[in-house]
């Protein structure tokens, strides 16, 4: 066993499995059981840890259940919905496994691969993530996607795995480090890769979800883009710099047009300036936007806000919080 293993056999628990989950009441026993199952054939121990980001379907009663059914799971409530990014981060940093695997409630991300994830972490993997081959969505989903990584890949401060949504497991050392990161708005994906650790992919065909809706819709696709590159990619505030020299040799063919039609005896000068007033203006509130964006998170970073304020938490040993998650527990 590499020096990986031999740390996981020094900890309680050796691995741990965070679920977050919003509306998942047809998914969240099925999950939990499946991931039990390949949990106790390929570790010495484990927990699983399900948040939720305040379900409105009867998610909470069951995970309630479930943490009376078997100690191994726990549970944290959060007083409100916190998003895409910041719930299940903060489960992540609240784990206490040798390494931790996170993983979506809905099969989308199949259970059985928690084997392969930790024969690489035994061999020496810090962390490893799963890679979409494909995945069967709308067009519009697709372009989306396609331009986000784009994007992100061309203007990042570090480059994004396309196809890795997160899905994989990270070992002690990495979830410690990036529990010290002050990210008000975690891009988790990103930041795996930024920290350098030592790092195998596997590819895997995406199953179709189980069972509910999915909840990445358009608009939670766009907030998280946004999110992901305000956090990742400060050099795209200097991509106004290419634009001007584009803007600059669009001058030339609109001047010859122009100067055209006034030879001609047409007037284009009106259709010419409002052209370049709208295109200028595009570009302007675009990164006005970003800059502003930017803005925001350097104003959390400052507040040192605590990425989810819990409600409650079931089955997790007395006094357990990780500090460096900025843990904060309201009072019910």
């Amino acid at each position: 066993m590499t020096s990986a293993g031999s740390a996981g056999a020094e900890r309680a628990i050796e691995l741990s499995i965070v679920i977050p989950c919003y509306n998942e009441e047809e998914n969240v026993r099925a999950i939990c059981a499946a991931v039990t199952a390949e949990a106790e054939r390929h570790v010495r121990s484990h927990e699983i840890i399900l948040i939720d980001n305040d379900s409105t379907d009867r998610t909470r009663l069951l995970m309630r259940h479930l943490c009376a059914e078997d100690p191994r799971i726990r549970a944290i409530f959060n007083n409100r919905n916190y998003g895409q990014m910041r719930s299940p981060t903060y489960g992540i940093y609240q784990a206490e496994g040798a390494a931790v695997i996170g993983m979506c409630a809905d099969f989308q991300d199949p259970p059985e691969m928690i084997g392969a994830f930790v024969k690489q972490w035994r061999a020496g993997a810090q962390i490893v993530l799963a890679q979409r081959r494909s995945e069967r969505t709308a067009p519009l989903l697709t372009a989306a996607r396609w331009l986000g990584y784009g994007l992100l890949n061309r203007y990042g401060d570090y480059p994004v795995i396309p196809g890795a949504t997160g899905f994989g497991l990270y070992a002690r050392e990495v979830v410690d480090t990036l529990a010290t990161w002050n990210e008000p708005e975690p891009f988790f994906r990103g930041m795996l890769v930024e920290s350098g650790y030592r790092m195998a992919i596997l590819p895997f065909d995406r199953p179709e979800r189980a069972a509910g809706e999915t909840k990445n819709n358009l608009a939670a696709l766009y907030s998280f883009a946004l999110s992901g590159l305000a956090g990742s990619a400060k050099s795209l505030l200097r991509l106004p710099i290419p634009l001007a020299f584009l803007a600059a040799a669009a001058v030339v063919p609109l001047a010859a047009g122009t100067a055209a039609a006034a030879i001609t005896g047409g007037s284009a000068w009106p259709l010419f300036g409002l052209t370049i007033a709208t295109a200028m203006f595009a570009v302007i509130l675009l990164f006005l936007g970003l800059i502003g964006e930017q803005i925001r998170m350097l104003a959390e970073r400052s507040r040192n806000v605590p990425l989810v304020i819990e409600q409650e938490r079931l089955n997790f040993p007395a006094g357990r919080a990780r500090p460096a998650a900025r843990t904060m527990v309201r009072q019910p």
